[in-house]
């Protein structure tokens, strides 16, 4: 099992091209979602696209903060 920083700092970018996650020199991941920031459906396009990139399932990750902006905070239980 890999080791996983507790903390996982995003910036996302909706309305995408292609789902897709850069890393960033400063350890921020940028994340690009073609999906729109309606009703939670970017949050939840994030959290599964940031699931699939760590290899861990969904119900390990939790936003808590930044569920109305671009930069999130997520949490890795």
């Amino acid at each position: 099992m890999k080791d996983f920083p507790k903390i996982v700092n995003v910036r996302v970018t909706p309305h995408a091209k292609q789902n897709k996650i850069v890393e960033n020199d400063d350890g921020i991941l940028r994340v690009y979602t073609n999906v729109a920031p309606e009703n939670g459906r970017a949050n939840a396009a994030v959290v599964e696209i940031v699931s699939e990139y760590l290899q861990i399932p969904k119900s390990r990750l939790k936003i808590i903060r930044g569920l109305t902006g671009r930069d999130k905070v997520i949490t890795i239980d």
